[in-house]
């Protein structure tokens, strides 16, 4: 039975004690990987890192050659046929090195580099932690709140985490291509709680996307989301350490 005209679809319920009383005090965050707390090298440093591989380095030094390639990879994005390889390719590594491999493939620089693009990719120190990334998540931890990440991702990002000396500040990961999920699906939230031995009523999620990280919000936790922007900056973690305060 509903309770509101106008209630918001869940997956969840509350008793109506639970509903009367105050929402519980935050006791675990959990954040997205990529965009939220990593992001990639840029592009121009990633290509020279698979020209250097892939002996093509020189082609990068051609006038317009990055401009060029840039160009190509946006447009060969938007074919119908790489689109379509791009649907739930973080459900496995093999999905998405197809989905990779398809579309570097009708790029001029990568195509016939695609093994070399692709190492390159899950390099360890290819994906960077932002600048306030560390101290927001030793903060935390130093306020006792357990953390956890939730992230639609092909491989361990672990190896990340450990490259960067910030894998002990991490309590659990919940990963898409274990789980064979992918955000927003509510098991993969409804998972970090339980491993993190807290209520989703007690747990902020913060991320990026709000259809994926906003998803939470449907399975009982807080959700913070932060601006879908390019940063080489501070990311704007603090304001998470407000939120739990």
């Amino acid at each position: 039975m509903i309770q509101t005209l106008f209630e918001t679809p869940s997956t969840y319920r509350l008793t109506e004690t639970e509903m009367a009383a105050p929402v519980p005090r935050v006791q675990a965050v959990l954040f997205d990987f990529s965009n939220t707390i990593f992001q990639m090298i840029s592009l121009p440093s990633w290509l020279r890192r698979v020209g250097a591989a892939s002996g093509r380095l020189a082609l990068l030094d051609e006038p317009g050659a990055e401009a060029e390639v840039s160009h190509q990879l946006r447009t060969a994005f938007r074919q119908p046929a790489v689109v379509a390889l791009q649907e739930s390719r973080d459900l496995s590594p093999e999905r998405h090195r197809r989905a990779m491999y398809g579309w570097w493939s009708r790029v001029d620089f990568l195509r016939g580099a695609e093994d070399a693009a692709y190492r390159e990719l899950a390099a360890p120190d290819t994906w960077l932690p932002y600048p306030d990334t560390e101290s927001v998540l030793r903060t935390l931890r130093s306020r006792g709140l357990r953390i956890g990440i939730v992230s639609d991702f092909p491989w361990d990002l672990r190896t990340h985490l450990a490259h960067h000396g910030l894998a002990a500040l991490i309590d659990t990961c919940v990963i898409s291509y274990e789980q064979g999920r992918e955000k927003p699906d509510p098991q993969l939230f409804f998972h970090a709680c339980a491993a993190l031995g807290t209520e989703p009523r007690a747990t902020l999620m913060v991320g990026d996307n709000p259809v994926r990280d906003g998803g939470a919000s449907a399975c009982g936790l807080r959700t913070y989301l932060l601006p879908a922007e390019n940063r080489t900056g501070e990311r704007g973690l603090a304001d998470v350490l407000r939120l739990v305060s």
